[in-house]
């Protein structure tokens, strides 16, 4: 399976914690989220880039040319490259945060929408998105347009600071991949509850 680094593990660990989760056969998602001015953005793209993983994302929020500019920093000399995908906005943002501190005027459909969109456009492979924006992305982008869902609680289980969620087997409809982090890693066993979730989503 596909192994998330995120920003607490790469703070603490640095890049060879993705080496060594390479050298045990992970895919691995490296999700720093970037999100600064193109040139930086371009800049750091092509660090990361050395490190081999499979996918790797920014914010949506920094524009089509921030996109762009991360994926000519992201793309090696032979022009490979990992796939590259958009956060849109966050699953602990809700639509009355979004309109009251961000300012955007727009609903949170409409305004995932435009970001997976802006994405398409700049060039991206994919978004991460709520599960319950997952079908309205992949109708305005099409169906090969990466679908990447946190979000991810189940039935019975804690939302935590999670506002737009849903469960594996209901991700599942529009979701390329799902992100399942603390329901396993909280999980008194976490064993069982990542077969749980494999078992729901597949």
């Amino acid at each position: 399976p596909f192994v998330k680094i995120g920003m607490e593990l790469f703070y603490a660990e640095g890049p060879s914690i993705v080496k060594a989760m390479k050298e045990r056969g992970h895919k691995i998602f490296l999700d720093l989220k970037l999100h600064d001015i193109p040139n930086t953005v371009k800049k750091a793209m092509a660090v990361l880039s050395r490190l081999d993983v499979d996918i790797t994302n920014l914010h949506a929020a920094g524009t089509k040319n921030m996109m762009r500019a991360a994926l000519e920093g992201l793309t090696r000399e032979d022009g490979t490259r990992p796939l590259l995908i958009a956060v849109t906005q966050l699953t602990s943002t809700s639509e009355e945060r979004m309109q009251q501190e961000l300012l955007i005027n727009a609903s949170m459909p409409d305004t995932v929408k435009k970001y997976a969109q802006n994405a398409k456009a700049a060039g991206l492979s994919g978004v991460v998105c709520s599960p319950l924006e997952a079908a309205l992305v992949k109708e305005a982008c099409g169906p090969d347009f990466m679908t990447v869902t946190p979000g991810i609680r189940f039935a019975d289980g804690e939302v935590g600071d999670q506002v737009r969620i849903m469960t594996p087997e209901k991700a599942k409809a529009a979701s390329d991949y799902i992100v399942v982090g603390r329901p396993i890693t909280a999980a008194a066993d976490p064993v069982a509850a990542y077969e749980r979730c494999v078992k729901e989503f597949l």
